[in-house]
Formats: C-alpha cells, structure tokens, sequence
C-alpha cells in the first residue's frame, strides 16, 4: 500500500538468496505486498555473479548454502559494495552472527521468523541507507550524536566508543541511541522497548534484556 513505501526514492529493489524455495517465495510475496521489487537466487554463487547487473538496494541472505555459503558472499560483496545486508537464517550460533556483523552485515534474523518483524526490519534498513545514492552528502552533521567516548552516527548506523568502532545490532543501537539522547535521564522499561522495537511487536522481559546487557557489555 502507498503508505508503506519510502519517501523521496525510487521503488527499492530487494535481492534475497536462498536455497530453499518456500522461503523465496513467502519472502518475494511479503515484499512485493509492500511494494518492493524483488529478485531471487538459489545460492551464493548465483548471486555474486547476478547481484552486480542488478545493483538491489538490499540483499536479505541465508547463511547454509550450496556453492558458496552466506558468509563468503557477504566478504565478496564488501569488496566493492556497502549495500545493506540482512542475514534471514535458521542457525542460531552467537559466534555466526557476530561474525556476520563484523563482516559487514546490517541486521540479523533467525528462522522461523515474524513476517511483521522481517518487513519492519527491511523498512528500518532502507530507511538508514536511503540516502547512501548520494555518498558523503550529510544533512550538515546533524545525525552524528557525540556524547563524551561515545560518538553515534544515526545515519550510517555506526557507533565509536573511546575511538573504537564498536559492532550493534539495529535493536541495540536503538537502545543506545534512546539511553545517550537524554544522558542522566531514567528511562522506563516501556521507553526503551518503544525505542528499541518501533514495529510495536511483542516482546518479554527476556527478549528486551538481551540486546541491553549486550550493548552494555560492547561499550564497557
């Protein structure tokens, strides 16, 4: 529906690369109902050599693939591209996803997953790159949040902590970002869920205290 699509930006194109086909085809269906065009490939090797004629705007990814796994991918594409990156994958290792986001990667999701939470997630990504057509053109610094060590870029979804750049998911950059607007100011748990989860999912007490642990753990 209109309301769902980006302003100021052309339709986004979404690559996603899966080897199995149910998981195109729900994925290429939720997409599409938003209005996104969608392109599919089998395996890692397919879309290294289909992703350079198609330059999509993101690139949801599987980890366990034939031919050339997600990860490798990933490495390949930092190359020579910054495109966004979602893993959409069923292994639940913490050693896989954080290697994932040290590659490169933008946003992690484990199978099997919320179609609301994967179409939020999309639209929070793009929404973080929609300007990246126009590299180096900032909005006069006003995304850079400097406070003491810790120096957060909202529009490049980076964050330095004493000069180190420091690896978040988008929740718990969210998180971040919510505690250092108002630094010495309490924030409720339901703030912080509110500024953590924008799509209003539902989730426990031991969902949200995770990625707040770890982000507490990564600028320690």
């Amino acid at each position: 529906m209109a309301e769902h699509k980006l302003p100021h930006m052309p339709t986004p194109t979404i690559a996603v690369v899966d080897d199995d086909q149910d998981i195109l085809d729900l994925v290429r269906t939720m997409l599409e109902m938003e209005g996104h065009q969608v392109i599919t490939f089998h395996s890692g090797l397919t879309a290294l050599k289909g992703l350079g004629a198609s330059s999509p705007n993101l690139i949801i990814l599987d980890i366990k693939m034939p031919e050339m796994d997600g990860m490798e991918l990933l490495r390949q594409l930092r190359l020579k591209s910054e495109v966004p990156v979602i893993f959409l994958t069923g292994k639940v290792d913490e050693v896989d996803e954080l290697l994932a986001l040290k590659l490169g990667a933008d946003d992690f999701i484990r199978k099997p997953f919320s179609q609301r939470v994967l179409v939020e997630r999309v639209r929070t990504v793009l929404r973080r790159f929609r300007s990246t057509g126009a590299a180096g053109e900032s909005e006069s610094g006003n995304s850079v949040m400097e406070r003491g060590d810790l120096r957060m870029d909202q529009d490049r979804h980076s964050c330095r902590w004493k000069g180190k750049e420091v690896v978040l998911t988008v929740t718990e950059f969210r998180l971040l970002e919510a505690l250092a607007t108002r630094p010495g100011v309490i924030k409720s748990r339901d703030a912080l869920m509110d500024a953590a989860y924008e799509d209003q999912v539902y989730v426990d007490d031991r969902t949200n205290r995770q990625p707040y642990q770890e982000t507490a753990q990564e600028v320690s």
